[in-house]
């Protein structure tokens, strides 16, 4: 089956997602029937390019490394804006990978929008759109019949949300837990091990490339706190946004800090919960928390990921993701695109 896509956004896991797709693309044939065809790809500084013949990635892949920009590679037609990409790209699924708005989704979410009503299917890595938009973009996808999947918006690759979509039936989830950012994960670890200040271990974390130039959305929990709201709401039923969530990062904290506690027995970690009181309500917090060093939770170090899912039935399930990056980013939506073109999105098992 001749399968279309485009990528919206080509930073580190949009061409990550271009190389996946070139080496699994005898794969995706032999296993899937799936002959994967990228037929347009929008960045921010190197162009736009729609090409309905199809693209080759490597040379794209070159042409961004040079510098250049890919309109060079066109059929002739200029496209200027993403607005125009999304209204004239062939493509039965679009990835999108653009940076994530903390305060409102977008511009993201209204590109989501326009995708689904085309009748476009739409991957995401952004949070933006899932933690603002998802009952309305869930809602959208099924009036028009393609899929609104998003499984690299959570810990990367670590399939989260399809166990929660999938994985779980007739369960009643009454907590989620887990450490879902890694930035300040890496900077509490470098702290514990290498008795760093947080500023130091921060600068650290800046120079390997795991934290941006401006941090905020790492270091004060607004990304972990976008991503509690995308599980509360998506495996918990929740209708939470990220302003709904208790919310402290670890900004600041003081060196001695860490070894009180570790000299207590403990670890700092910031962890995420979603948990159902007792009359159904969902609430959400991300705090920076003392957990025992013989724990799991306190044995996540470095980049690696961890959630924990309690439930009516099974006690408690965990996922590990050890040190994710860009390739296991685009990972998930790789096996979106596989589970979009298998149908997954009408046979019933859906999104909560």
């Amino acid at each position: 089956m001749q399968f279309n896509v485009a990528l919206l956004g080509f930073g580190n896991v949009g061409r990550a997602l271009a190389e996946l797709i070139m080496r699994k693309r005898d794969t995706l044939r032999e296993t899937y029937d799936l002959d994967v065809r990228v037929v347009g790809i929008s960045t921010g500084r190197h162009g736009k390019v729609i090409d309905e013949d199809g693209l080759d990635l490597a040379a794209a892949l070159e042409t961004w490394r040079a510098g250049g920009s890919l309109a060079e590679m066109g059929q002739g037609r200029a496209v200027e804006t993403n607005e125009q990409f999304i209204a004239e790209c062939p493509a039965d699924l679009v990835f999108e990978t653009i940076p994530t708005n903390p305060e409102s989704g977008q511009p993201a979410l209204d590109y989501a929008r326009a995708i689904l009503s085309r009748g476009i299917h739409y991957v995401t890595a952004n949070k933006g759109p899932v933690a603002f938009g998802y009952r309305e973009l869930r809602a959208l996808a099924a009036q028009n019949d393609v899929g609104f999947f998003f499984e690299s918006t959570v810990m990367d690759g670590g399939p989260v949300l399809s166990v929660g979509r999938e994985g779980l039936p007739t369960l009643q989830v009454n907590r989620i837990r887990g450490i879902f950012n890694s930035t300040t994960n890496y900077i509490l670890t470098r702290m514990e091990e290498d008795g760093l200040t947080f500023d130091e271990a921060l600068r650290k974390a800046q120079e390997i490339g795991i934290a941006e130039t401006d941090p905020t959305l790492d270091i004060d929990g607004w990304d972990a706190a976008i991503k509690t709201v995308i599980v509360a709401n998506v495996i918990m039923g929740a209708d939470l946004r990220p302003a709904d969530v208790n919310r402290e990062g670890i900004r600041g904290l003081a060196l001695e800090e860490v070894r009180a506690a570790e000299a207590d027995g403990q670890r700092i970690r910031l962890m995420c919960m979603a948990e159902r009181t007792d009359t159904g309500e969902v609430r959400a917090t991300v705090r920076p928390e003392r957990v025992p060093i013989g724990s799991v939770l306190a044995g996540i170090k470095g980049t690696t990921g961890i959630v924990e899912f309690e439930t009516d039935v099974l006690p408690r399930l965990t996922i590990l993701e050890h040190d994710p990056g860009p390739p296991t980013t685009a990972y998930g939506m790789l096996a979106d695109m596989i589970n979009l073109a298998r149908g997954r999105h009408r046979d019933g098992v859906v999104l909560r």
